[in-house]
């Protein structure tokens, strides 16, 4: 990681920019400043690979709250490196849901439903709190599924 200054009223207003759209910071910057959506796209990649080791990480220390939004966020990520790659609008949860549908009838795999599902609870989960180790457990798996899915996905949209 290269860290970067930048004054606190500005860091506030990225800040505010993003939460406005659902997003954090990293998420604002790449769309913001990457002109060229391939550029865009790897750079999805990345942050998806930094969402999926600290979920990992959160994961490995009980930090069931935490892990549940970067295994959303490494969800989101792919869906926006997908979208960079096909010319498809991510900026929304309807968004997300569109590329899915697009993904799952594409590949004629019902089941991308269902594990995108456990995904948004996930991401619920870090607002509510409501998910026990067990079941976390098997969302957790899920969403593993469904990363797997998506990488290979972005490797033939590449």
């Amino acid at each position: 990681m290269v860290k970067i200054e930048v004054p606190e009223e500005i860091y506030h207003i990225l800040k505010k920019e993003a939460s406005r759209k659902n997003k954090d910071i990293l998420q604002l910057l790449i769309e913001k400043l990457i002109v060229d959506p391939r550029d865009r796209a790897l750079a999805y990649m990345k942050l998806h690979e930094k969402y999926l080791s600290e979920a990992e990480d959160y994961y490995k220390k009980g930090d069931l709250v935490q892990a549940s939004e970067k295994y959303w966020g490494a969800i989101c990520s792919l869906l926006n490196a997908i979208a960079e790659l096909k010319g498809w609008e991510h900026y929304t949860h309807r968004d997300y849901n569109i590329i899915i549908n697009n993904i799952a009838r594409e590949l004629g795999d019902v089941e991308i439903f269902r594990l995108f599902a456990m995904c948004k609870r996930l991401h619920a989960n870090f607002y509510h709190n409501f998910l026990d180790k067990d079941s976390f457990k098997v969302h957790r798996e899920d969403a593993l599924k469904l990363v797997e899915i998506l990488k290979e996905y972005v490797r033939r949209c590449w």
